[in-house]
C-alpha cells in the first residue's frame, strides 16, 4: 500500500531541496516567506550569522490597519510593500528570493511582485 505524504511534508521536503542550491550574504540576503492558512510572514536573513534582518507580517499594525482579510493576495501585497520599504531603509537592495517550498503563484507571486516594486532587486 503508497501511504501518499502530506502537503506541508512535501512543503518542507521541496524547501529543503531548496536551500541547498542558495543561501543569504551579508552582501546579498535571502528574503524567506511563510505563508500558513491565517497570514503571509517574510524575513530578510543573512545566513552566514543566522541572523535576521527585516521582517515584515499580516500581524504588524501598519500592515494589519491597511488590509480587510490577512490571507488573501491584497494583504500579501501589502506584506511584499513593507518589507521592501524596511530592507531599503536598512541600505538592502539586493536579496535572493526564497518561496519557501510554496508554489511561485498567488501570495507568494504577489509579495514577490509588490517588493520588486517598491525597490528591492531578485
Amino acid at each position: 500500500m503508497i501511504n501518499k505524504k502530506s502537503r506541508s511534508e512535501a512543503r518542507v521536503k521541496k524547501h529543503k531541496r531548496l536551500r541547498n542550491r542558495f543561501a543569504g550574504t551579508s552582501e546579498i540576503p535571502r528574503l524567506a516567506v511563510f505563508r500558513s492558512n491565517n497570514h503571509m510572514y517574510a524575513q530578510i536573513i543573512d545566513d552566514t550569522v543566522g541572523q535576521t534582518l527585516v521582517s515584515a507580517s499580516t500581524l504588524d499594525a501598519d500592515v494589519k490597519g491597511e488590509v480587510e482579510k490577512t490571507n488573501n493576495v491584497d494583504a500579501a501585497a501589502c506584506v511584499g510593500k513593507a518589507i521592501a520599504k524596511k530592507a531599503l531603509d536598512k541600505g538592502i537592495k539586493a536579496v535572493v528570493f526564497d518561496r519557501g517550498g510554496f508554489i511561485y503563484q498567488g501570495k507568494v507571486k504577489a509579495l514577490a511582485d509588490a517588493a520588486r516594486e517598491a525597490g528591492l532587486e531578485f
